[in-house]
């Protein structure tokens, strides 16, 4: 029985690892070992950031709400505007409603009344 050397499978998984590192920086981007090195680092990164993102985008929402709410009526904050909504019955996520306050002003303003009316 004849011996299998393998060449052609580990040539596909240096190439495999070598195109994930295209666009790296010198040598993470031509040597196999460095780039295995960089390519399972960035992968760690990814996995790590895919959660991060919905933390980080959370966050920018919760800007954006306060930010709209305070330009409509300094006396209101995000806080007391997020017990309004649930109080009127208002369940609109803060995704939409941070869009609405970007990009929609008017429609941000009658929420924003909405809640202040169930407020009081």
């Amino acid at each position: 029985m004849s011996r299998v050397k393998g060449g052609a499978a580990s040539h596909a998984r240096h190439r495999k690892v070598v195109k994930a590192a295209k666009g790296y920086y010198g040598a993470r981007s031509r040597n196999f070992r460095t780039a295995t090195q960089a390519v399972d680092k960035a992968m760690q990164y990814a996995t790590r950031d895919r959660k991060n993102k919905k933390r980080t985008f959370r966050a920018l929402w919760i800007q954006r709400i306060n930010a709209g709410v305070r330009a409509y009526d300094e006396n209101l904050n995000y806080s007391r505007f997020m017990g309004g909504l649930i109080a009127a019955g208002i369940e609109v996520d803060r995704k939409v409603l941070a869009d609405l306050a970007v990009h929609e002003p008017d429609a941000f303003n009658a929420i924003v009344d909405q809640a202040k009316a169930a407020l009081a």
